[in-house]
């Protein structure tokens, strides 16, 4: 799984650059998270603008890996394409996680 992971001071960043998080690429997913998110500390961003499609296994996948990142940290999401969007509130999942159009507010918050 293509993950691409950026640090900064208040937050970690990582970007699916996949277009696709379905059945045949969650455990991929989830382990490329787990590896992603082992050392760090602090929020997490999940970027999810190259992504197209997410089935319920790939949903299942998101949600593990927030799990696995343990009740300190927080893990938001941002990016979302139409269809990826329309799959998490047709979930409800929107209500689970804390959904950002952008990452230029969240960057220059990082950074500013």
């Amino acid at each position: 799984m293509d993950l691409n992971t950026t640090h900064h001071p208040d937050m970690t960043i990582i970007t699916v650059g996949e277009a696709r998080i379905d059945a045949a690429a969650a455990i991929r997913f989830k382990d490329a998270m787990r590896a992603a998110t082992a050392n760090g500390a602090g929020p997490v961003v999940l970027d999810l603008g190259n992504v197209t499609f997410v089935d319920s296994s790939g949903l299942g996948a998101i949600v593990a890996a927030m799990k696995q990142m343990g009740g300190e940290r927080r893990l938001d999401l941002a990016c979302l394409t139409p269809d990826v969007a329309k799959v998490f509130r047709l979930t409800r999942m929107d209500t689970v996680f804390t959904i950002h159009d952008d990452l230029r507010s969240l960057q220059s918050r990082a950074t500013g």
